[in-house]
């Protein structure tokens, strides 16, 4: 229970806060109006250390169904417990994107684009061409997946004690504390910068589909459509990134 605790909990703070840079970028009369990409990407990536950072212990944060599939499929997740990942994530997402909602309120009443208010929510293409769309989600998600499969924890090595050689050498393992999850962070900030261009690099189904459902529900004046023609696309080509990505280091491992 408390894995699936922590999938929830490390969620929905990925999504208000990631969602949160959104809100804070796009909408009008924020502090942050205008910024930029660089501090989208910079949030998100933010978004996710902080994430991994305090529920690592408790689940050791999957965040994303990508994530959770991929390890299942390299045989490094027991499959029994991915639908629960699963949900614990989704409801998240909704929760995290709800909260964003309600802490940009007035700026939500003030924005009259609808296609804005859906952007703080869910991801959207620069360009709409399905087939690219796709592989632009499955590039992104392949190169998450694969760096968290052959990601290896930092090692020392010094002589054995019961050992008469200095050749003989232990090696252990050392973890980084909260630094642990400083690289995951930096890997999506340059998945971000170098390739969330073009669909805004969603690489999580349940940061898209969450939100969106939320979008969908919330009471949001004139908020327009969730585009559920698209919505398909960030659940497919993560999902597909992951599998690769697991094939790939079943390959070579």
């Amino acid at each position: 229970m408390e894995a699936y605790l922590g999938e929830f909990l490390g969620t929905a703070l990925l999504i208000l806060l990631g969602g949160g840079v959104c809100a804070n970028v796009s909408l009008p009369q924020t502090k942050g109006q205008g910024s930029g990409w660089i501090v989208i990407s910079f949030g998100w990536a933010m978004a996710v250390f902080v994430a991994v950072w305090c529920v690592g212990e408790m689940s050791g944060a999957h965040i994303n169904p990508a994530v959770t599939i991929g390890l299942a499929a390299a045989d490094e997740f027991e499959w029994a417990k991915v639908p629960g990942f699963l949900t614990a994530q989704l409801a998240g997402a909704m929760v995290g994107a709800a909260v964003v909602w309600l802490a940009y309120y007035d700026h939500f009443k003030a924005c009259d684009e609808p296609a804005t208010k859906l952007g703080v929510f869910a991801t959207g293409p620069a360009i709409r061409n399905y087939p690219f769309n796709v592989l632009s989600e499955v590039v992104g998600t392949f190169v998450l997946v694969l760096a968290v499969l052959l990601a290896a924890d930092p090692s020392v090595e010094w002589p054995s004690p019961t050992s008469s050689t200095a050749e003989e050498q232990v090696t252990t393992k050392v973890g980084l504390g909260a630094l642990g999850a400083l690289p995951v962070g930096l890997l999506v900030l340059a998945i971000g910068l170098s390739l969330g261009g073009t669909t805004g690099y969603a690489i999580n189904p349940a940061r898209d589909l969450g939100p969106r459902i939320a979008h969908a529900l919330l009471p949001i004046p004139a908020k327009g459509s969730s585009d559920w023609s698209y919505a398909w696309v960030p659940i497919a080509g993560p999902l597909i990134g992951a599998l690769l990505a697991a094939v790939v280091v079943r390959i070579i491992g």
